[in-house]
């Protein structure tokens, strides 16, 4: 057996005691000085050092019970191991691609004046964040219940915070992988993101959009006043999810998009109902129903009947301003001046 191989085959053996509590021998086990832990992230290169002297006469890198390199020999299969320098001040090795499974601790044996001495470092690999599972899309009723799921993998672990993305919501709602509601409200709707930071990189983000259901209910809605012969508005708004379909009522009869000189105009959240030229049959109580899967409402407007305004308040208009007494006296200023005219024109002929 070649000289070379049965040293390391002895580092290999003394690292292998030592790990499992054995010291080679009392005084001789450590190196004087402890060499620091690696850390390094998924992917980037780690570098060994192993500090030595010119009493050291062999060296070798082990991981675990395997040899890495027996001075300047490689003894393992993986590519990414290499050699950086075997002086007489320094052994160093190289793991470049690092990956999850190379952690754990590695150990340089040197042997001095016919005894190995051995140092321990502890290769730690930070990996990023990774957001592996997240609850899909949700549409719930209002008042039911949601539990939103969001894992992550990542060294260390990362730490998961669930936010509602929403003009009304406030700071964070869960800093667990869970987020659970109960008795959930209309105002609860929205995006959901999920962040996972462990300080290796920036955290990743995911959202969920939770919707809602909730029958409607109506906004606004307001009875108008129109002249005879004029054209009339009638509009009703209306919140709901899914969107409310509404429909116009007069007494007990429903009125239809085409029926004559009406026009009914629906939206997502609005209806209109239009007269183009309104009568006097026109004039009175109108209903407008919303409704959805979930349930309906309805609200009164009144179409009224408003005197038409005359020509002279036309004229006068907004903004017009009227000062009867002066009017009154450049009317009198007239009246008196008649006299002295008159008087002149006698006394001309």
């Amino acid at each position: 057996m070649p000289r070379s191989m049965a040293w390391a085959i002895v580092a290999a053996l003394a690292a292998l005691f030592l790990f499992q509590g054995v010291p080679v021998r009392s005084g001789d086990a450590t190196f004087p000085k402890a060499m620091d832990n690696v850390t390094v992230r998924q992917g980037e290169s780690a570098t060994l050092r192993c500090s030595v002297d010119n009493r050291v006469t062999r060296v070798a890198w082990l991981n675990r019970s395997s040899i890495l390199y027996a001075g300047n020999d490689k003894w393992c299969l993986d590519p990414r191991v290499v050699l950086l320098s075997n002086t007489k001040t320094q052994y160093s090795i190289q793991i470049q691609d690092v990956d999850v499974y190379d952690e754990g601790p590695y150990t340089c044996s040197v042997q001095t004046d016919n005894h190995p001495k051995t140092s321990r470092v502890h290769l730690i690999v930070q990996v990023s964040p990774k957001i592996v599972e997240i609850s899909s899309d949700i549409s719930i009723n209002e008042g039911g219940n949601i539990s939103l799921t969001c894992i992550a993998t990542g060294r260390p672990d990362p730490t998961i915070t669930w936010r509602h993305i929403s003009p009304k919501a406030v700071g964070f709602v869960s800093e667990d992988e869970y987020l659970e509601i109960t008795g959930i409200t209309k105002e609860q709707s929205g995006e959901y993101e999920c962040s996972a930071s462990n300080d290796v990189a920036a955290p990743v983000v995911r959202r969920v959009k939770v919707t809602v259901n909730y029958p409607p209910y109506i906004s606004d809605a307001k009875s108008t006043g129109v002249p005879v012969g004029q054209k009339g508005i009638l509009q009703c708004e209306a919140s709901a999810v899914p969107a409310a379909e509404f429909q116009w009522y007069k007494d007990d009869k429903r009125l239809v998009e085409g029926q004559k000189g009406v026009k009914v105009e629906s939206k997502a959240f609005f209806s209109r109902l239009t007269f183009f030229n309104v009568s006097e049959q026109d004039y009175g109580n109108y209903t407008c129903v919303a409704s959805n899967k979930l349930g309906n409402t309805n609200v009164s407007i009144i179409l009224y009947e408003i005197s038409e305004p005359t020509s002279s308040t036309l004229f006068q208009g907004p903004g017009a301003v009227h000062d009867g007494n002066n009017g009154t006296s450049r009317r009198a200023g007239c009246i008196e001046l008649l006299p002295l005219l008159l008087l002149h024109l006698l006394l001309k002929f």
